[in-house]
């Protein structure tokens, strides 16, 4: 019986872990309003969406309050309209027809925004991607085509069971990659082969002129095309600020010949992974605060891009006393050179200085496996019915103690009672390291890892608490910088993707850097300038879009 109940308890640990870390044309070719680039037809059982119009759906319709919410239900819309389109080349009339009516516009991928961006008051149409979601190779571009809708599960799926290959995506399985891509995105492959933008050869985007024409205009990463800049800035810009993305294009810089199976990397073969569980309620504050150096100082010491330890993977997640649970997951390549040393290794590292964890398990998967387990038991990541609240930081150096005991104090506070309150540390490094800051939009290149705050509750009774929590434990934790991570020499800013309104109001941020500095550093000029040139007008924004020049 007690076999059994230890069994048990690892099981559910092992949920917990996972619910963690599920934890936002040719180069140069300018078309007409309404018209496509031809890419190659997708396989003969796609079909041929182009020959089906977007599916409207009205406030008479009984899917209406289904599509009209994001996944945190804290943020609803009331649009005339939802058009749900099933082919890229559907996109451009609704976009003509939302200018020349002047309704305002968003558009939804996964629905993950962790603000308002897309569901909000002012919207008036709002164009549904998910169904525009075919994954092929495009031979006139030597790229495999992704188009916007596609999430990420079924993209890792398709890639690796046809090529067997991937792109170093999201761990949360229903991140759509129209929302991933624009933001970075970063996943479990991050230190071995970088973000998912390292790999991005170009995308197709629907604009807006200053005339208020539409175009469709596809921009690549070729050093001669005119329209690199746009392409640019969808390499961690962040969503909704330049135009509608349709599909993106991948092929990885160092990649040769015209074999799809060699434009992308190669996952490992199988994983070794290592799991340790502690009960936050048995661990002192310098247990914790040891964890958290531990972990952080780590990420610091082995930051380059040739570090041996590169192929180490690991996420820290602890929990607020109401739950209890403190894990460190571990994997690593298992085809690395002494990857079980690598991970030994690592795993007593982390457990130098603190107290004996409940109970640890080592195991090893094969790749999709542990893919698709890891994204799809993560209830916290993708349970439609929940309210939350989000905050990040990029961080150089480990958290002070200090601030570890600001999260150890904000974590056993008696006042709230929320299970789901936890905080996530994620790596960074490694092959993230290898590219400049302006190579790409995204310019945490010097960050050694990352840290999610993240509150989910259920009834709206209780969001003044929930929200009162995060921001409190955020700004203490970030005191001495104005109650935000600034970039210095210990912290490097925000992560657009877990976009965080408070991070604009002067009442949660007092310090001397704005909302994109801490997202785009100094990369935000070169983003304006890409908004005045694509989106003169500033027909697609939201709170937290590029402004104009």
């Amino acid at each position: 019986m007690a076999q059994q109940r230890q069994t048990t308890d690892r099981r559910k640990f092992l949920a917990g872990a996972a619910a963690g870390v599920g934890g936002a044309a040719f180069g140069g070719t300018l078309l007409r309003a309404g018209s496509a680039y031809a890419a190659s037809t997708p396989p003969p059982s796609c079909g041929d969406p182009t020959l089906t119009p977007a599916v409207t759906v009205g406030p008479a319709d009984q899917q209406y309050p289904d599509m009209v919410s994001a996944l945190n239900t804290r943020f609803v819309a009331a649009p005339g309209s939802v058009y749900v389109v099933n082919a890229p080349s559907q996109i451009a009339p609704i976009v003509t027809s939302a200018v020349s009516s002047h309704k305002r516009l968003t558009v939804r991928g996964g629905g993950h925004c962790f603000e308002d961006f897309v569901y909000n008051s002012d919207v008036q149409t709002i164009i549904d991607l998910t169904n525009m979601n075919r994954v092929y190779y495009e031979p006139k571009l030597n790229a495999i085509a992704i188009e916007s809708g596609a999430i990420l599960l079924d993209v890792y799926k398709k890639l690796y069971e046809t090529w067997g290959m991937v792109v170093p995506g999201g761990m949360c399985y229903s991140v759509c990659v129209g929302g991933h891509v624009p933001g970075g995105g970063w996943g479990w492959l991050v230190r071995r082969n970088g973000l998912i933008v390292d790999h991005l050869y170009a995308v197709e985007v629907v604009v807006v002129g200053a005339s208020g024409t539409v175009s469709t205009i596809l921009a690549t990463r070729d050093a001669s095309d005119p329209n690199r800049e746009l392409w640019w800035a969808h390499t961690g810009g962040g969503g909704g600020n330049f135009g509608v993305v349709t599909r993106y294009y991948f092929r990885s810089p160092n990649a040769t010949g015209t074999d799809p199976r060699y434009l992308l990397p190669r996952p490992p073969a199988k994983v070794l992974f290592d799991l340790c569980a502690w009960n936050l309620n048995s661990l002192s504050v310098t247990d914790l605060t040891r964890l958290v150096q531990n972990y952080g100082n780590w990420h610091a010491a082995n930051i380059a891009a040739d570090n041996p330890n590169r192929f180490v993977v690991s996420t820290l997640q602890a929990c607020h006393k109401s739950n209890g649970q403190v894990n460190l997951t571990a994997h690593v390549d298992a085809g690395a050179p002494n990857a079980q040393q690598l991970l030994n290794d690592y795993v007593a590292y982390m457990k130098s200085g603190v107290a004996a964890p409940l109970f640890e398990v080592q195991t090893q998967y094969p790749w999709l496996q542990f893919a698709r387990m890891t994204g799809t038991t993560n209830p916290l990541a993708n349970d439609p019915t929940l309210r939350g609240k989000q905050k990040s930081a990029f961080m150089k150096a480990a958290f002070t103690s200090t601030q570890a005991a600001a999260i150890y104090k904000h974590l056993t506070r008696t006042d709230i009672n929320n299970p789901n309150i936890f905080l996530l540390f994620t790596p960074y490094g490694g092959a993230t390291s290898a590219v400049g800051q302006t190579d790409t939009a995204i310019p945490h290149r010097t960050a050694a890892y990352k840290t999610m705050w993240s509150t989910q509750w259920a009834s709206p009774a209780d969001d003044a608490a929930n929200l009162a929590w995060s921001r409190q434990c955020y700004q203490e934790i970030f005191a001495d910088t104005g109650g935000v991570p600034v970039p210095n020499d210990a912290s490097d800013g925000c992560y657009v993707n877990y976009a965080d309104g408070d991070i604009s109001d002067p009442n949660f941020n007092q310090s001397s850097s704005s909302w994109h500095d801490l997202y785009y550093k100094d990369n935000y000029p070169r983003l304006q300038q890409v908004k005045k040139k694509y989106d003169p007008s500033n027909f697609f924004q939201h709170r937290q879009s590029v402004e104009l020049p």
